[in-house]
């Protein structure tokens, strides 16, 4: 199961929309990480080995970027444009039938 993990930008009603289609989903709220640095987020999401879904597309694509170029890896991200977030729960949760745990390692992908 693919398990995901909401930067503080997006909408918290992302959780009970995504764990209504079976995903586990953790928000900076739940993690007490409100306020952390981007970095800090990314390797927070590594431990917990959850894809980072965000709608910070600068920040994100270039640490995901420099982690993979520097032989790390990550558990996949999703940079999301800002929409309504029932369309976002159904967009992601669509994309993400698509992929395991497995294959969507070190995968950037574009909602």
């Amino acid at each position: 199961m693919i398990s995901l993990y909401c930067d503080e930008d997006v909408d918290i009603l992302i959780k009970p929309l995504l764990e209504a289609k079976g995903f586990k989903v953790l928000t900076t709220l739940d993690e007490k990480m409100l306020g952390a640095a981007d970095i800090r987020q990314m390797n927070h999401a590594i431990k917990k080995g959850c894809v980072f879904l965000t709608h910070n597309r600068t920040d994100f694509e270039r640490l995901s970027l420099d982690l993979i170029n520097e032989g790390g890896n990550h558990s996949g991200v999703i940079l999301a444009t800002r929409r309504n977030v029932y369309e976002l729960a159904r967009r992601i949760s669509r994309v993400l039938s698509g992929y395991t745990k497995e294959t969507i390692k070190n995968q950037l992908l574009y909602l």
